[in-house]
């Protein structure tokens, strides 16, 4: 058995597997530079400032501690990467508004009692995310 795996035989597989692998991850990578660009929605951030202080909002009020968005965050609230589209913006306005509801036995979101430009603020920087292209993921409409 030793005679047909020899030393030099692993050498050069070891050595053929490591340029083929890098080959892939360079093609792998400049596909990547090439796609990326075209997601790119820089443009719809300079027109609308309102994102980044939704942005900002959204931080400073830790939503991510209860919400995930786009999968990222906590999984005690729903997902919000896209309620923009399933609820729309009159009605995240109206639930962040009512909050807690009181409904016994169900999980309350917190009053944060923000203004309404600062909701419109979070209704914008949603819409927003709402717009990443993200492949379909998640896979789950409903969030």
């Amino acid at each position: 058995m030793s005679g047909t795996f020899t030393t030099s035989a692993a050498r050069n597989i070891f050595f053929g597997g490591t340029v083929f692998f890098a080959l892939v991850f360079l093609a792998l990578t400049f596909q990547n530079e090439r796609i990326i660009p075209q997601r790119d929605q820089r443009a719809q951030l300079a027109a609308n400032p309102g994102i980044a202080v939704g942005k900002r909002l959204w931080e400073t009020n830790q939503c991510i501690g209860c919400h995930t968005l786009l999968g990222e965050g906590a999984y005690f609230a729903p997902e919000l990467g896209n309620v923009y589209k399933r609820r729309g913006p009159d009605f995240i306005k109206a639930w962040m508004k009512s909050q807690p509801t009181g409904t016994a036995g169900r999980r309350q979101m917190p009053q944060f009692n923000l203004t309404d430009k600062e909701l419109e603020d979070i209704v914008a920087f949603l819409k927003y995310v709402s717009e990443v292209n993200t492949n379909n993921w998640p896979p789950n409409v409903e969030g």
